[in-house]
Parts: C-alpha cells; structure tokens; sequence
C-alpha cells in the first residue's frame, strides 16, 4: 500500500483520514501542518512537519503523494501551489468515501474528497480539489469547476453548473438547470431559483445577490452594512 501525507491537520484534515482509511488505497504516515508544532499528534498520527519538509519527507517516507485538507477554496488552491513549487512531483490522490454513492459515467478529479452520504448521480463531472461533505446531493449531468465545493446537506438539483473555486453553503438547495459561476458563495439554507452570477454573495428562499466579493474572501466574512443579515457560511 502506498504511503501519503495528509497537508492540514483540522477537522477536515480528520475526516479526509477517515475517508481515506475506510476506502482502504493508501496508508497515511503523518499530517504536515504549518500551524500545528511538529511532533504532536493528531488523530493519532505524528505532525512531520510543513510543506517545506516535504522533499526530506518524500524521501524518509517513501511518499508517493498525499491529498490537501483544507476546506476554504481559495486557500486550499495556494497550498496547492506552493506543494507543486517545493515537489514538483508530488501527486495528489482524491478520496471517495465507500459509503457515498456515485453514479454511472462520473468523473472525479485529483485531488478531490468525496464524503460519507454524499451522492453524485449519473453523467457528473467533479474537477481538480473539490469538496462534497457529508450528505450532500448532485443530480445528473451536474459540473462541478476546480476548487469548488458542496457543504453538508447541499441539495443540487440536476444540470447545476458551479463555476470555479464558489461554494454552496449548508443545507442550501438549488433547482434544475442552474449556473452559478465562479468565485461565488451561496448562503447556508438557501433556495437558488435563478442562476448566480460570477464574485458574489447570494442568500435567501430565494437567494438574491447580496453583494460583489473579490476572489479569496473568508466565506464568513460579515456585511459591514448592519441593515444586511450576514450569511452564515459552512464551516469545514
């Protein structure tokens, strides 16, 4: 079984361990965390150190890859980055969680983590480094961008299209046939009845446009306007 590295020890980094030992492909030596001091343990396993330490750790460890767990996109992205830079090399793994179910002719890309209860039906296509949590729903035909993502109790009707690095936040359902483009976020427990354009915060029963975000804002970011109700954003 070949050996990998899980980069980000949190509670997402908890549960891609869980996915990735329950599917039973790789075995897991450590965690490598920037803000973890190495040597302490998480989930039972040892902090080796950062990213930089990964080409001794590739060495000591006869690495063949490992898989990034970090739930905000844009963040997940850099790191992404920054591993390409320091191994160039380095292979990232996606995980599917064996209790989720996927559908005919789907495609998952690298480094990607499917979750347990998640369903993905037929014909769906799920880019590089994506995330669907824990109970969420794609119907057919669905296309999910690189570096999105689905929080738990998402609920996606088929034909969705989620543009690259957005994200539909918990329990939001969304209907048949909608776009929601790039770097957008869509609000806990909304309803999305019309397409979502591209940099903005949507929320509601129906989600309206609440107002432009630049690429990388913190989903928990709050409206400074105290006439707006913050969205309340999923938290990996």
């Amino acid at each position: 079984m070949r050996n990998i590295v899980i980069i980000g020890a949190s509670g997402h980094g908890a549960v891609v361990l869980d996915c990735i030992r329950k599917e039973g492909n790789y075995n897991v030596v450590g965690f490598v965390d920037s803000f973890v001091k190495k040597g302490r343990s998480y989930c039972g396993l040892k902090i080796l150190g950062n990213e930089f330490d990964l080409p001794y750790l590739m060495e000591a460890f006869n690495l063949y890859g490992g898989i990034i767990a970090i739930g905000d996109n844009w963040t997940r992205k850099n790191m992404v980055h920054k591993v390409s830079k320091i191994v160039p090399d380095f292979k990232f793994i996606s995980t599917i969680h064996p209790d989720a179910s996927i559908g005919l002719s789907v495609s998952v890309g690298k480094g990607s983590v499917i979750m347990p209860g998640a369903i993905i039906n037929a014909n769906c296509e799920i880019g590089d480094f994506c995330i669907l949590n824990t109970n969420s729903s794609l119907d057919h035909d669905g296309r999910i961008e690189n570096f999105s993502s689905l929080a738990p109790r998402v609920c996606a009707g088929g034909n969705l299209f989620l543009g690259t690095f957005s994200a539909i936040c918990l329990g939001a359902n969304v209907i048949e046939n909608i776009t929601i483009a790039k770097h957008s976020v869509v609000g806990a427990g909304s309803l999305v009845i019309n397409d979502v354009d591209s940099y903005v915060v949507a929320y509601g029963s129906p989600a309206k446009k609440i107002r432009r975000r630049n690429a990388g804002d913190p989903y928990l970011s709050r409206n400074t306007d105290s006439s707006v109700v913050p969205f309340i954003a999923h938290n990996f």
